[in-house]
């Protein structure tokens, strides 16, 4: 079981096997890895020095995209392959991959006319082999309007429509590490690879600090990869410290406002006045976000943060799109900054560098991918793991024959389901059987695009508490964070409330409102002291206030 509670078990079954392949990064591309060596028999582990998903990987643009953009940069290969990976991921994570209908402005004086947004779309179909009913439109300025009323008339000429697909990046991160685990791979978040040794006989060994506690200890594996996204090159400085750096950081803002003041009824991809770029505006759980921003970052890249200018610029960009809302500064209810691990090319602006991934393998062995996008995790994935079994071949004489990849059969944990219908018969499923109960219809569909199937657990959690003194929102708290931290190695109050839940992002108010309590469910889960309880409190309002720190 994926459980915070067996922690001290992991790290000793950590310390004490020698692994085939040992990954550094708890983001998507590492989970990806994990989940396609271990499903091939690999022995497998998995560490990262925060929790899962805590760098870009729960900070993105929350879309498995097939790369529209990147037409324009004439890169067809990557529209055509990250286009057919879409189709994958969605159907394998079906309760947090979900289409949506993506309006694409045409207006006077854009980066495309009707006739260039047709070849433009037409192609981006064909390349990604959209399926017929979900195949691009392109409307007139009448039905661009009945589509989205907010939009700027006057210089509007029209619009494309197309599918893309909305997801929940830290979810789909620990989604993909829970069906790794559960098929044999060892995982742990809080662990930092401090050193890295070759021994003679051609293993790995990996000196890391369990940053809970402050004990280290030693893994052994014969492969070890860095997949530690905008940290690869720090760790490539362990092995070596004059390693030339490989990446160019930019920094992704998004803002985050309330769906009653941006009453936004499509998400909206649209271009940015007097710039060559586009951002999106996107609703989703009663809120809008709105970006990215793509500009360089040279600062701590541990706590990247959004600065008035990007702010600006997002609001600049929207009210000219949406001229009506004239939204400011004090309409935004939060904020998150990611950082893009972009391969460094001499020259060029952020937005002009490619989003293609690369691989890097060091004289002691060590293997580094880096760049890519979240869409083309699984294909990242299939590539770094054909190297590994190369090696265990050629450097370690294993004669065993690994299969070949087959993730793309694979559905992630909560999502076994053999289609949307049956997703959406489960969901329904569910809310019949709950209307004996005083769980809202808005928390089931909540929980079921969520946790998908294992909505099953919390709900059994939930029917389980006899404390007649509970309410029915205080006993679904207590059941989701029992689920977290028994199911997906939840550690605290960040863990849960900004990768598990998303809900600092798009329900600030309520984490603030339920602080208190969903501190008390932890406390009682993890056996925390009173001072502990403390700390994290103070924590998570460091973090509360951070997302709102330009105003």
């Amino acid at each position: 079981m994926f459980s915070s509670k067996e922690r001290l078990n992991i790290i000793s079954e950590l310390g004490e096997t020698k692994f085939d392949l040992t990954i550094i990064g708890g983001g998507m591309t590492g989970a990806g890895i994990a989940l396609d060596a271990a499903s091939r028999g690999i022995k497998t582990a998995l560490i990262e020095k925060e929790d899962f998903g805590w760098g870009t990987s729960s900070r993105s643009t929350k879309l498995i995209h097939g790369g529209l953009r990147y037409l324009k940069q004439l890169q067809f290969k990557i529209v055509k392959e990250v286009g057919l990976e879409r189709a994958i991921v969605y159907n394998n994570a079906l309760h947090i991959v979900r289409p949506v209908k993506m309006l694409l402005p045409i207006v006077k004086g854009g980066s495309l006319g009707k006739f260039g947004t047709r070849i433009g779309l037409s192609m981006y179909d064909r390349l990604a082999e959209v399926a017929k009913h979900e195949r691009m439109k392109i409307l007139s300025k009448e039905e661009a309007l009945q589509q989205e009323p907010l939009l700027e008339s006057t210089t509007l000429k029209g619009a494309g429509l197309y599918v893309e697909y909305r997801t929940d990046d830290s979810r789909l991160v620990i989604e993909n590490i829970k069906k790794a685990e559960h098929i044999g791979a060892l995982a742990l978040n809080y662990l930092e690879a401090k050193k890295f040794e070759r021994l003679t006989n051609g293993h790995h060994s990996i000196s890391v600090i369990d940053t809970k506690t402050g004990n280290d200890f030693s893994i052994i594996s014969k492969v070890v990869v860095n997949a530690a996204g905008p940290w690869v090159d720090q760790v490539r400085a362990l092995e070596n410290q004059n390693a030339e750096k490989k990446l160019f950081l930019s920094k992704g803002v998004h803002i985050v406002v309330s769906k009653d003041r941006f009453p936004l009824g499509n998400p909206v991809y649209f271009d940015v006045e007097n710039d060559s770029r586009m951002i999106f505006a996107i609703p989703r759980d009663g809120a809008v976000y709105i970006g990215p921003t793509d500009t360089a970052f040279q600062q701590n890249i541990d706590d990247p943060l959004a600065d008035l200018n990007d702010v600006q610029y997002i609001l600049d960009a929207t009210n000219h799109m949406f001229p009506n809302l004239k939204l400011t500064i004090e309409d935004i209810n939060s904020s998150w900054t990611g950082l893009r691990p972009l391969i460094y090319q001499d020259g060029k602006s952020p937005s002009e560098m490619s989003r293609k991934d690369e691989v890097f393998i060091h004289p002691s062995g060590l293997i580094t991918i880096a760049g890519g996008k979240l869409t083309g995790y699984r294909k990242m994935a299939e590539k770094i793991v054909n190297l590994a079994v190369d090696k265990l071949g050629n450097e370690f004489n294993i004669a065993k024959r690994y299969p070949k990849c087959f993730t793309h059969e694979i559905k992630v944990s909560g999502s076994e389901f053999k289609n949307e219908k049956e997703l959406i018969a489960y969901h329904k499923h569910l809310i019949r059987e709950t209307r004996t109960i005083d769980i809202p219809k808005s928390w089931i569909d909540y929980l079921v695009y969520n946790y998908g199937s294992n909505t099953d657990v919390i709900i059994g959690r939930y029917n389980s508490e006899k404390d007649p003194h509970l309410s029915p929102l205080e006993k679904i708290i207590l059941a989701e964070v029992w689920y977290g931290v028994d199911h997906e190695m939840v550690m605290g109050i960040n863990d849960f409330f900004i990768r598990r839940t998303g809900r600092l992002y798009f329900n600030r108010s309520f984490t603030l409102d339920h602080l208190d309590w969903t501190l008390e469910c932890l406390s009682r889960e993890l056996g925390w002291t009173s001072d502990q309880k403390a700390k994290e409190k103070e924590q998570y309002l460091t973090e509360a206030n951070k997302v709102l720190q330009f105003k």
